[in-house]
């Protein structure tokens, strides 16, 4: 796997991926945008900052592009839509520099507050000055938190340890989470009208972009300290500034821009307004988050050589971690059963339905379903397939696909079922976990009992003395050994199923062959790809 490293990531972090003898790790970091498009087709990932735009064109001419990762919480540089429907994963370390955010946005206020930078700079210059510094306590102060995610959360708590009473503003979170955080929840209005000291800490997105502007800020009380350290953008500049300049504002923190480097005439009239403290985006610089951040991404890749679940995919279906370890076998079940029951279907496929039953039901199975519906669409079209594409591919080839649950148990206490219909034809299989290995329990209406392997024969016929011995007779003759068969039928004499494990691909002249003595209705050598290494 070769991946392309274009901004500055710490050497700690990406040591993982420089042990790996699978990876080749090339770092240019700064790299020259026009160079970048004519080498980026050369690589299968990326591991950016926010120094590098991911975008369309660059997407476009990745031809051999299976991740991006972005070294740190935001992805506003990566064009996550156009990656999915490329097929390309990204993942990002939302945890990694959480702390060095939330640490960074007290150091801003508390700088701002207590006049440090300039007091320090008159320091500097030989001056005794102290009556000018005159700050003001954050103790018995409204503060109010837009965004109670990772770093809201965490300023939250650390506001609460100066004595403030904090008011949080969040849509997306719990009453729950904020009770925890100790945080009563009110909407923005009501934050705007109540709060001495306002900070941000969201995603830039179409909703919060300029989510505190000139309005808002008419309504807050004067002298209101406001900050951003999250993203550029949420809180408009422009209207940050007449606050200030108006005497509304008290003062200011900032460490993002909605342009950066900084260079427009309005941020540069912010940037040197006395009641402003700043600095270029350095949130998640420090030491420990630099490694985190990388040591998060370097994981996430190996993961995914690994192909084992990813923790930090935006553009993927999630797990909550603590119910990764358990579901991990679950997803190579879910690929066997699509892999065995599409190439029992005779022609093109309609409908594929989704089932889970028992405890499984209880979860959220989305990432269940959309992993087995890539491994089905993998083996049916030409363009790459995976968990980023599979809802789109399928859409696009007009194939309906339904997630089905219920928690009641019957003979297993969890099974997976899938149902695959098209061209007047049905086909069922599902299957369970036998002390964490994958197990087909049901082919159609037969009760079965097998572990999927990598090569098998499957056939039905009538059940008569003689069958299974003519079966072994031709295999053997033709030096191919039988590892286990697996037998189910409804009645003496009745129709038969007989699926065979086999230590090598069955050719097609054998399988005809075999059809031919047993007067099999139905046969077929299938080859899983997802059972090599099961026993």
């Amino acid at each position: 796997m070769k991946i392309l490293v274009t901004d500055e990531v710490t050497g700690e972090g990406l040591a993982l991926l420089q042990g790996d003898p699978r990876i080749q790790l090339d770092l240019r970091p700064g790299i020259p945008r026009p160079e970048l498009l004519e080498v980026i087709g050369a690589y299968d990932a990326i591991i950016t900052r926010s120094g590098t735009t991911v975008d369309r064109a660059l997407l476009d001419a990745a031809s051999r592009l299976k991740l991006v990762a972005r070294a740190g919480v935001g992805i506003d540089n990566v064009d996550v839509e156009h990656a999915s429907a490329r097929g390309v994963i990204v993942v990002n370390a939302p945890f990694g520099n959480t702390n060095a955010a939330a640490e960074h946005t007290l150091g801003l206020l508390l700088a701002a507050c207590r006049n440090i930078p300039a007091a320090h700079a008159s320091l500097q210059a030989g001056e005794w000055k102290r009556a000018r510094f005159t700050g003001v306590e954050l103790r018995g102060r409204t503060a109010g938190v837009i965004g109670l995610g990772k770093v809201g959360g965490r300023v939250a708590t650390r506001l609460k340890a100066f004595e403030c009473e904090v008011l949080g503003c969040d849509p997306y979170i719990s009453p729950k989470r904020a009770q925890d955080l100790g945080v009563r929840l009110v909407d923005l209005d009501t934050l705007c009208r109540a709060c001495d000291i306002l900070t941000v800490h969201t995603p830039l997105t179409d909703e919060t972009r300029g989510l505190i502007g000139a309005d808002e800020i008419a309504k807050m009380k004067p002298g209101v300290i406001l900050l951003n350290v999250a993203r550029g953008g949420i809180l408009d500049e422009t209207a940050l500034l007449a606050g200030l300049e108006g005497g509304k504002v008290s003062l200011a923190a900032v460490d993002v821009f909605s342009v950066e480097p900084p260079r427009t005439e309005g941020l540069r009239r912010l940037l040197e307004h006395p009641r402003v403290v700043a600095t270029p985006h350095l949130g998640a610089n420090t030491q420990e988050a630099q490694v985190s951040v990388a040591v998060d991404v370097s994981r996430e890749i190996l993961a995914w050589l690994d192909q084992a679940p990813l923790e930090n995919a935006v553009n993927l279906p999630r797990f909550d971690p603590a119910l990764l370890g358990q579901m991990r076998p679950w997803f190579r079940l879910m690929a066997l059963l699509s892999e065995f029951g599409l190439q029992l279907m005779p022609g093109n496929l309609d409908r594929a339905t989704f089932t889970y039953e028992g405890g499984l039901a209880h979860h959220d199975c989305t990432p269940l379903t959309v992993s087995a519906l890539a491994a089905l669409l993998d083996r049916m079209v030409e363009q790459p397939v995976n968990m980023v594409n599979a809802g789109r591919v399928a859409e696009q080839m007009g194939l309906v696909v339904e997630e089905r649950k219920s928690t009641q148990t019957g003979a297993f206490s969890n099974l997976a079922t899938l149902t695959l219909e098209g061209g007047g034809s049905t086909r069922v299989v599902a299957g369970t976990l036998f002390e964490g290995t994958p197990r087909i329990v049901r082919l159609r209406d037969y009760a079965m009992d097998f572990t999927p392997q990598e090569h098998m024969l499957l056939l039905h016929y009538e059940d008569q003395p003689g069958r299974i011995g003519r079966i072994g007779t031709v295999l053997g003759a033709r030096g191919i050994n039988i590892a286990f068969l697996n037998l189910g039928r409804r009645e003496k004499r009745g129709e038969a199923m007989a699926v065979l494990s086999v230590d090598s691909p069955v050719p097609a002249e054998v399988v005809a062959e075999i059809g031919r003595e047993t007067d099999a209705a139905f046969i077929r050598a299938l080859h899983l790809p997802s059972a090599a290494g099961l026993e």
